[in-house]
């Protein structure tokens, strides 16, 4: 339990049992700011990571500090490979293509007793995968999917060869002939602010939902 000195939050105890980072790309990493010394002040958080994501955080400030000075422990995994986190929880990195230039880009897929997940933030185009989208939803229970843009025409003068993802209406018409309890399944996250999913009483909301998919609620848990 946190105590306090002199105004400050001492925390006695790690904040999280532990932090699974996908890539490189500063939405996705950024967040271990706050556990240095200027913030928390935390000890020893398990980060896992792979090699090349340890090698980017150890090789560069102010990430490398927090490894230096044991705010975090990396805690490198191969992608592929299982990794058991507890007796109940397992997770595995599988890799997706998406602008590797910092690093490379995982999905995780977690299991537990008696449900599993597939997550997958961030990807450049499904058809990039050398695994079919499909089969992998067909084989959890949930799959969180990028969910980042829902058309084309989301960010005028930019172009989004740039900033590569599915489109959310790309990704629902790969399920068009797939089963009903397959979309099901799928909650579309990671909405960028401009995405007008992201409004719950848009109208672009209401089209997911009434094809059978879902878009992710904050705060929202679901039970392995």
């Amino acid at each position: 339990h946190p105590g306090r000195r002199q105004g400050y939050v001492l925390y006695r105890r790690r904040p999280v049992d532990g932090i699974l980072l996908t890539h490189a790309h500063i939405g996705h990493y950024s967040g271990l700011m706050f556990l240095g010394r200027e913030v928390l002040g935390a000890k020893a958080v398990p980060v896992h990571v792979t090699p090349r994501m340890a090698r980017f955080l150890r090789g560069n400030d102010p990430w490398r500090q927090l490894v230096s000075l044991g705010h975090i422990q990396l805690r490198e995994i191969a992608p592929g490979r299982e990794l058991t986190l507890t007796p109940s929880l397992r997770v595995t990195f599988v890799p997706v293509p998406h602008r590797e230039e910092l690093s490379d880009v995982m999905g995780i897929r977690v299991r537990g007793p008696n449900a599993s997940l597939l997550y997958i933030p961030d990807v450049d185009k499904w058809e990039r995968w050398d695994r079919d989208l499909a089969e992998e939803v067909a084989a959890v229970d949930t799959a969180l999917l990028d969910g980042t843009f829902e058309s084309a025409e989301e960010i005028p003068g930019r172009s989004m060869a740039d900033i590569p993802h599915p489109f959310i209406e790309e990704s629902m018409r790969l399920f068009e002939s797939q089963p009903a309890t397959d979309k099901a399944k799928i909650r579309f996250i990671h909405l960028n602010h401009t995405n007008p999913a992201i409004d719950p009483d848009s109208e672009a909301r209401r089209q997911i939902e009434a094809a059978g998919f879902g878009v992710a609620d904050e705060l929202e848990i679901f039970e392995l």
